[in-house]
């Protein structure tokens, strides 16, 4: 039997970056989790189902973060006035050597989880540690709160620490185990392959792993162009490389199965279009590309190259785990790249930024981010009315308010898939 949901509210969301769809008093349906019908009245098909009406709040689409390291979420805030690199080494590898220990990682793991569902991410691609075991707590977690999302057991071989590295051959077979044991929590959880960046990966590493990705049809996530220090050393590593990207490109982890690569902010020409050629997806860090220093990435210019993009908060380069914030964020940054280096590319407008940080990132997932017919049905209720404003606003300012002077307290309903998630228990 089809299970059959409508939900009453006001409605926004982006079909494309330029414009939001505002439906004021609107009607999204869904069957068995797939949106059928959004707009200002329900079909007399579904005249007799029964109505969840919202009244006056707002109903978005669920936000999707494309970036995230899971194990970093205890180093949110520490380090900041450090570059990528030394940053690292002083608090993200001690750090994560922590998740040998399963109990503690069910711990941190278990409050990561729970600050997604309150922040309202829907949707997130993760990176875990080396450590098979705690990964799979990650993913266990995830699916008992109902969250979708694609995870990573990170893999790691050179210039690494000796307490947080692994055996090539070892890494690969812990790989092989970890992707056949997460057959166990589809479909909203699934693996993703993950070395970490080029510098701590050997080649045959990286052809593992590229291989192991096309033989069992898992996308692919890693970092790309973050930091100029990491630039030039992956230049000295690979010197028979064109360049950074081209690295990726060799060891078959990028335009075989579907990739995301995180930062790309100094990238050239010739790698924006391989980018393209690949169609693989940008995960925009906004907060983590100024507070490690790393730079303004050229999001226009990518969004003109035809690069898809979603938006990452990069816990813990980025603090913040609400993609609201992200989201406002990246149109700040956007702005001053404008004013301050390129007048060339107009900064980002506010429904650029909600696109990416729903349907561009949703995108990766399938069909996700939107109300348009064919979507699963991800989305949050937001109820702004303590946001104090005598003044009648539109939909669209009401959203905007929101999204940069609300937060998760105003968020009273979560769906995804087309079910309510309701707090996570652990």
């Amino acid at each position: 039997m089809n299970s059959t949901i409508i939900l009453k509210g006001n409605i926004l969301y982006t079909q494309r970056p330029s414009e939001f769809v505002a439906i004021q008093q609107g009607y999204v349906i869904a069957v068995d989790g797939v949106v059928v019908h959004c707009g200002e009245s329900i079909p007399p098909a579904y005249g007799e189902h029964p109505i969840t009406d919202y009244g006056d709040h707002l109903i978005i689409p669920g936000f999707v973060d494309t970036h995230a390291h899971a194990p970093q979420y205890c180093n949110r805030g520490l380090g900041m006035d450090k570059e990528l690199l030394p940053w690292l080494e002083t608090y993200t590898f001690p750090e994560e050597a922590k998740f040998s220990d399963q109990e503690y990682a069910r711990l941190v793991y278990g409050a990561f989880v729970n600050d997604l569902w309150r922040n309202g991410t829907t949707r997130s691609i993760l990176f875990g540690t080396i450590h098979k075991d705690s990964t799979l707590v990650l993913m266990e977690l995830l699916q008992k709160a109902g969250l979708s999302a694609y995870v990573g057991k990170v893999n790691m071989d050179r210039n690494s620490p000796e307490f947080l590295i692994e055996d090539t051959h070892q890494s690969l077979a812990d790989t092989k185990e970890w992707l056949e044991a997460s057959a166990q929590f589809g479909p909203l959880v699934k693996p993703i392959i993950t070395p970490r960046f080029v510098p701590s990966c050997t080649s045959e590493l990286m052809s593992g792993l590229g291989n192991m990705a096309e033989a069992y049809n898992v996308p692919v996530q890693s970092h790309l162009s973050e930091n100029h220090g990491e630039i030039d050393w992956v230049a000295a590593l690979h010197p028979e490389a064109a360049n950074y990207t081209d690295v990726y490109y060799e060891h078959h982890l990028m335009g075989k199965v579907p990739t995301v690569m995180a930062h790309c902010i100094h990238l050239s020409d010739v790698e924006m279009d391989l980018m393209a050629e690949t169609q693989t997806m940008v995960s925009h860090c906004p907060y983590s590309n100024v507070n490690l220093s790393s730079g303004i990435a050229p999001i226009r210019k990518l969004f003109e190259r035809k690069i898809p993009i979603g938006l990452g908060s990069d816990i813990s380069g980025g603090h913040i785990v609400s993609m609201a914030k992200v989201l406002t964020e990246a149109i700040g940054l956007s702005k001053m790249k404008w004013v301050e280096v390129d007048q060339t590319y107009a900064p980002l407008t506010l429904s650029e930024a909600f696109y990416m940080a729903t349907k561009g990132g949703g995108k990766f997932f399938g069909k996700v981010g939107s109300f348009e017919k064919g979507c699963e049905l991800d989305a949050l209720v937001i109820d702004d009315t303590t946001l104090f404003d005598p003044n009648e606003r539109s939909l669209e300012e009401r959203l905007e308010r929101w999204l940069y002077i609300g937060d998760d307290r105003h968020i009273v309903e979560r769906y995804i898939a087309g079910k309510v998630a309701p707090e996570p228990t652990n």
